[in-house]
């Protein structure tokens, strides 16, 4: 019985070492105390995993009193993973986040740190910071997120084969058709391309169509959760996108959008929907001359043909994270970081100064420029809309690309869809 007895008491002595030991508060070999920070991102790919991977060694290097331990997954992965982290209390310190709607779908956990004290105290951090790339975190005033790249979406081209067949860019959707009729005479079996098994990829081109056809206020109620999606423009915009498909060939259907990317880098295809962080990836995966034009206007379309599509992404904080981890996300976005995060990844970045001719193209600058002075910034579709509407818009537009569906089929669905949320 004593045995027994002294057995149970070196169990129950050995429990608060164990709790210590699973603590974030550990220590380090000097035996001082050690402040664990979980970072979580979406980049486990190059050429972003190794820039992180060196910040944070550089960071611990500087801070020996903080540990941090990384994660990443890919994009789809990442949108539900970070979502059951929020609802399992198990919110990592620092991580990254879309803007507008997925930011706000996180905000309503009341798990995410304001960051307005923040901001105030160290203004010579925040005054660093692109005013207008903050809108997409701030909501009733309250800023939630550090915008750290920003974006957008254009057609890229290829000059060689734009003057070789007297052709100029766009300004009209029936100009871009006729462009790419004439490009398929000339011998182009697919003049343009995409990669359609990646739905975030047909997101972006549903939600440059909509925005270009649609009354913006149609788009605020139906985006906002208190619309039906009941307008015909809908409709024309998913013939719009079927359309297009027409011109992509059935290889779009089988492959992603880095492959539909490293297409048009070797010169196979001369035209592709993408994103000015690509701009990079274009020049290191091939030797050609491109240039880019924006999303065209419809002839009755009602929005704002001079809206870009594209959105600024960056870090969030948990409600409980620790000090080290606000000290360690303004590392993420010093002007330093910035720079050095453009010159090695090709992606432009939201702090002023940090985007210079000595660490871009003159074709980034030209980007940048036009990210900038845009009219406005349209958020990416998966992000504006609700999740579960956007994933009928997606999987129908991969059925409209093989003609397993059609636009009024789609918007049914939509529209049950609508009224269950």
């Amino acid at each position: 019985m004593k045995k027994y007895i002294l057995v149970l008491v070196m169990v129950l002595l050995a429990i608060p070492m164990l709790v210590a030991c699973s603590s974030k508060d550990s220590t380090n070999a000097s035996g001082e105390g050690v402040v664990e920070i979980d970072f979580f991102h979406r980049w486990p790919n190059e050429p972003r995993k190794s820039f992180y991977d060196e910040k944070i060694k550089e960071y611990m290097e500087a801070n020996p009193n903080v540990r941090i331990n990384v994660n990443s997954v890919l994009n789809d992965s990442y949108k539900e993973k970070i979502k059951v982290l929020v609802s399992s209390n198990d919110l990592p310190d620092v991580f990254s986040s879309w803007s507008d709607s997925f930011a706000s779908n996180l905000v309503s956990s009341d798990k995410i740190m304001r960051l307005n004290d923040v901001m105030s105290e160290d203004k010579e951090w925040s005054d660093k910071i692109i005013e207008s790339q903050l809108s997409g975190f701030t909501f009733d005033d309250i800023t939630y997120g550090i915008p750290f790249t920003v974006d957008g979406k254009a057609f890229f081209y290829n000059k060689k084969a734009f003057e070789e067949n007297n052709l100029e860019t766009p300004k009209t959707y029936d100009e871009l058709i006729n462009i790419l009729d004439k490009l398929k005479q000339a011998g182009y079996e697919t003049p343009l391309v995409e990669g359609l098994s990646d739905k975030w990829a047909i997101s972006h081109y549903m939600g440059s169509i909509f925005q270009r056809i649609l009354d913006p206020n149609v788009m605020e109620e139906d985006y906002s959760g208190d619309g039906n999606f009941a307008d015909s423009g809908y409709i024309k915009g998913l013939e719009v996108f079927q359309d297009l498909t027409g011109y992509m060939g059935d290889v779009s259907t089988a492959i992603n959008h880095e492959a539909a990317r490293n297409m048009f880098s070797s010169g196979e295809t001369p035209i592709i929907y993408m994103q000015f962080a690509e701009i990079k990836m274009v020049q290191d995966g091939g030797d050609i001359d491109f240039g880019f034009f924006d999303f065209p206007a419809f002839k009755d379309g009602k929005g704002d043909p001079k809206a870009l599509t594209g959105a600024p992404e960056g870090w969030m904080l948990s409600k409980e994270a620790p000090p080290e981890a606000v000290d360690f996300m303004k590392f993420l976005t010093s002007e330093e970081t910035a720079f050095e995060f453009t010159k090695v990844d090709g992606q432009l970045n939201a702090i002023n100064g940090a985007v210079t001719k000595e660490n871009t193209s003159d074709m980034g600058v030209e980007a940048y420029d036009l990210i900038t002075n845009a009219s406005k910034t349209v958020p990416w579709f998966d992000n504006a809309v609700n999740i579960n509407i956007a994933d009928v818009f997606m999987r129908g537009g991969q059925s409209l690309a093989t003609g397993e569906t059609t636009p009024e089929d789609i918007m049914k669905e939509v529209q049950e869809s609508a009224k269950s949320e």
